[in-house]
């Protein structure tokens, strides 16, 4: 089983590493290395929650999610987007942005790091937005539930997470403006780029949600639908094919693991720059990582480990909202990777504890329940 999920990531991991030497010798060996577990250490609680949707889709479509999906994690997210941030800040074009990041790496990296407060306010807000609206959601497994109660019930608002999101935005902003007039202007620009690429996050997530919203609850419907189509088709001895049951509610629920993934991706990205300003040995250790992430996506579904362990979905959204918070916060404080990767782990790592400590409690409650039942059959019978 094992074997079988992770394959792909196995020879991918080893023609990267080979690519690497070939490439750097043994300084990018290192330095692939490292980003590699950056990114699978940054993007666990990307797995969570990919998972949560994964699971909804046949095996047609996690297939798909393997093989075309990781083409566009890879390439998109982790090659095209860091040349794509360069041409957009510094207005260049596409190929003048990828000379620049093969040949003059200082001042590439310099043009990704003017462009990262808009990159870390588009993605802190979609992030933001996913945390909210899962915490002001009315679940019946509650993780900590001193504090999802009372956020369970201000949730009943209307629109009361994108209210928190505005607010959110508009410190951030109203930061930038101050520490302008502080130092001469210098900043009203960042500060308006903070607050139009936070808009833009918000009217992503809530265009991409949306679409994931509605034809999620179109899915159940039309899974019968087609199930029905499925079973009259087999009796006439003509099975339907496999993208023929996904419907395209799945194809809209994988454009929007998509745009989830590449949200997750920002901190992978600007994380790397600080390990190197190479676009080659930065796309090889990303991929790697990436094609980990997926494979563990797959492997959390088939196992139905999310099914056994409630609260990792809630672990996920909490490290969601920290890694949301640590990317508005780096709009003007630099954070360490260690902290931003760490955090999710030690959250994602406590709601597993949390999860087995429930899953013994359980087991241990219907023993007692069993034992009481036994004593009370014996003594009928006596």
């Amino acid at each position: 089983m094992v074997l079988k999920t992770f394959g792909w990531s196995f020879a991918v991991t080893a023609l990267g590493l080979v690519a690497a030497v070939l490439f750097g010798g043994w300084t990018a060996f290192g330095i692939v290395a490292i980003l590699s577990v950056l990114e699978i250490s940054l993007s666990f609680d990307n797995a969570v929650v990919n998972a949560g949707i994964l699971k909804k889709m046949n095996a047609f479509w996690q297939k798909i999610f393997l093989t075309i999906g990781i083409l566009i994690a890879v390439f998109g997210m982790r090659l095209v987007f860091p040349v794509v941030i360069v041409a957009i800040s510094a207005q260049l074009g596409p190929i003048e942005a990828v000379n620049l990041a093969l040949n003059d790496k200082d001042q590439y990296q310099q043009l990704v790091t003017d462009a990262h407060p808009s990159i870390a306010a588009f993605g802190g807000m979609f992030l933001l937005m996913i945390f909210l609206d899962f915490i002001f959601e009315d679940r019946d497994i509650k993780w900590l539930g001193w504090l999802e109660r009372p956020l369970a019930k201000l949730g009943k608002v209307d629109m009361l997470s994108v209210c928190i999101a505005l607010i959110v935005l508009l410190i951030s902003s109203m930061t930038f403006a101050t520490n302008a007039h502080q130092h001469g202007g210098a900043h009203v620009d960042k500060a308006e780029t903070v607050l139009l690429s936070g808009i833009a996050g918000l009217i992503t997530y809530m265009i991409v949600g949306g679409l994931s919203g509605y034809f999620e609850d179109k899915l159940e419907e039309e899974e019968e639908r087609e199930h029905e189509a499925e079973e009259e088709a087999e009796r006439a001895g003509k099975p339907r094919s496999a993208v023929a049951l996904a419907g395209k509610a799945a194809f809209f629920m994988f454009l929007y693991l998509e745009v989830l993934d590449a949200s997750f991706s920002f901190d992978g990205v600007i994380g790397a720059f600080a390990v190197t300003n190479d676009i080659v040995l930065m796309a090889l250790g990303l991929g790697i990582g990436a094609m980990y992430v997926r494979s563990l996506t797959v492997y959390l579904v088939r196992q139905g480990t999310l099914d056994e362990y409630v609260y990792l979905e809630h672990g996920a959204h909490y490290a969601i909202g920290a890694l949301a918070m640590i990317l508005l916060v780096t709009i003007q404080y630099e954070i360490p990777e260690l902290i931003t990767g760490s955090i999710g782990v030690i959250l994602i790592g406590w709601s597993f504890w949390s999860s087995v400590r429930r899953n013994r409690a359980l087991a241990a409650a219907e023993g007692k329940a069993e034992t009481s039942d036994e004593k009370t059959e014996v003594s009928s019978g006596v």
